[in-house]
Order: structure tokens, then C-alpha cells, then sequence
């Protein structure tokens, strides 16, 4: 318990093993936050148990005292998938004369329990956080969702013939990762493809090439890596040029949110191109309680170069 001796949000978040800022909305019984109902039920069953009452910041936070909509971005995450998604949020919450405040880096509950206590903003989202939760994409999301995206990538290479493809990931945490290697092994069942492998392509590049050379050298029925964004696939790239092999001839290589920087390899990169600036204002208006109709997720598309 807090040092008064009374329950305080802390105190139920350890109870719940949630963050405090999940435990405030489930408290206040937020409609403009995505939580799923098993962490609702855990959060309001350890309220219960240690007899929490609100007090003044939740009932703040409940009347959405502020005109500002904070955003978490993790590290790692700084894509164009989340610059269009940024615009397309904060041009709409201006349009509805709201503020958006964008936080980089890990969502660490404390830091995020701070801004609560601070601005008591409207609403605090975090980006990608339904799929962190590990939340199944629904079918919607297989049609114009990340789940879709994903399975563009691995799509393209199975319809250029590609039957034993791998997954290259980063040497470094990345909040997705886990949702993106289930939705790119889902997506090769549903093609019918072997399950995918996947390693990790270190840095500096001398770990790369080595690390590119030892997973081909144990799979060499691997002919594609999809990579889970375009700054693997480009050190994906060098170290196959480092190591005497050609892309697309030896082995394919494709990226997934495009940069500019794949435009200016060699090979230059196949990549997904992802726009996410009509998510960025649906968030927006289901953060303010706005009707969101009319608006809907646009597919991403692939950006054909040299690479795959």
C-alpha cells in the first residue's frame, strides 16, 4: 500500500500486473482506450480485493479536464508508418481544437503516471498498442490492416516463387516483433507455405555478413528474407554483397515500411509502403468520442525495385 496506508493506483497495477495509466482507464471506465476485457476483469478484480478508492486525478481524468491527446512511440518504431500516423492524428485533433503531445521512447508507467498527474490529458495512446496486448488481428485486419501488410510481403515473394522464405529481424527490441512473426507465419500457412525461419542480423556489418552467412549456411533451401523493416533489409543486403552474393539472383530480399533510404541502394530495395495517416485520425476521433464512420484503414502496397 502507498505510505498513508491507502490503496492507491500503484498498488492495484502490481496486484493486476498491468501499468497504472492501464488501471486509470479501466477505473474510469474509459470508452476512448482499447483494452482488452481479460486485463478489465483482472484490474477491477484486484480493485476490489484491496478495497481501492478513486480520488481526484481519476475523476480528472474521466472528464477529460485537457484539450491534449499524449501519444507513446517506442524506440524502434520511427518508420513512415508512424510519421503518417502522427500527421493524420494530430491534424485531426486540431480540427476538433485538441493538442497532440508525442512521447518517443519506452512507455515506462511511471513516466507515463507523470503526464497524467501533469496535463491530465484527454486521452494517452500508445502506438501499435493492440497489437503489443497480443491481440488476433480479425479478418478486417487480414483485408486493410497490419496483419494485411505483413501478408503483402510474404505474398509477393510466393508469387515470384519463392517457397522457402525467412525472416530477418533486428539485433534490438522492437515492441511488434512478436505480432509481425505471427502474422507473416500466418500468412505463409495460408499460401500454403513451410513455416517461416527467422534470425537476427547484428550489427556492426561484419556481424551482419556473419550472421547472414551462418543462417544461409544452415538453410540454403532459403531463396527470400523478409525483413521486418527496411533498415534490415538494407544490412541484409550489404551483407550479402559483402559475402560475394547477388540480389534478387541468389537470394531475394524485401522490406516492409518504406524509407527513402532503400531508393538509394544496390540493389535498390523492394519494400511495403504503408500509409497509416486515415489510422492516425480514426484514433482521433475514437479518442475524442467521435463518430469515425467513413474513414477506413488504406492497404499498404508493395514499392517493386531490384532487391526481390
Amino acid at each position: 500500500m502507498g505510505r498513508s496506508g491507502r490503496v492507491t493506483l500503484t498498488d492495484v497495477a502490481k496486484a493486476s500486473g498491468v501499468s497504472r495509466a492501464t488501471v486509470s482507464f479501466v477505473l474510469n471506465d474509459d470508452p476512448r482506450q482499447t483494452i482488452s476485457a481479460a486485463t478489465r476483469e483482472r484490474v477491477m478484480e484486484a480493485a476490489q480485493d484491496l478495497g481501492y478508492v478513486p480520488h481526484g486525478i481519476a475523476r480528472a481524468l474521466r472528464e477529460g479536464s485537457s484539450r491534449i491527446v499524449v501519444l507513446n512511440v517506442d524506440w524502434g518504431m520511427e518508420g513512415n508508418f508512424s510519421r503518417s500516423y502522427v500527421r493524420g492524428l494530430d491534424e485531426e485533433l486540431a480540427e476538433h481544437d485538441h493538442m497532440l503531445l508525442v512521447r518517443y521512447g519506452h512507455s515506462i508507467p511511471e513516466a507515463t503516471q507523470k503526464v497524467l498527474d501533469t496535463i491530465v490529458p484527454r486521452a494517452v495512446l500508445r502506438l501499435g498498442e493492440v497489437y503489443m496486448q497480443g491481440h488476433a488481428p480479425s479478418e478486417d485486419d487480414w483485408e486493410s490492416g497490419f496483419a494485411a501488410n505483413a501478408a503483402l510481403q510474404i505474398g509477393y515473394l510466393a508469387d515470384r516463387g519463392h517457397v522457402r522464405i525467412a525472416m530477418a529481424t533486428p539485433d534490438h527490441d522492437f515492441p511488434l516483433i512478436e505480432a509481425r512473426l505471427g502474422f507473416a507465419q500466418e500468412a505463409a500457412r495460408r499460401r500454403g507455405l513451410p513455416p517461416l525461419e527467422s534470425f537476427v542480423v547484428q550489427r556492426p556489418r561484419e556481424a551482419g555478413a556473419t550472421a547472414v552467412e551462418s543462417f544461409l549456411a544452415t538453410h540454403p533451401e532459403v531463396t527470400a528474407l523478409a525483413a521486418l523493416d527496411d533498415d534490415v533489409a538494407l544490412r541484409s543486403l550489404t551483407a550479402l554483397r559483402d559475402l560475394g552474393l547477388r540480389a534478387p539472383e541468389d537470394v531475394a530480399v524485401i522490406g516492409f515500411d518504406e524509407t527513402e533510404h532503400g531508393s538509394l541502394s544496390t540493389p535498390a530495395l523492394t519494400t511495403v509502403h504503408i500509409d497509416a495517416e486515415v489510422l492516425g485520425r480514426i484514433a482521433a476521433r475514437n479518442a475524442l468520442g467521435i463518430d469515425a464512420g467513413g474513414l477506413a484503414p488504406v492497404r499498404g502496397r508493395i514499392v517493386v525495385r531490384a532487391s526481390a
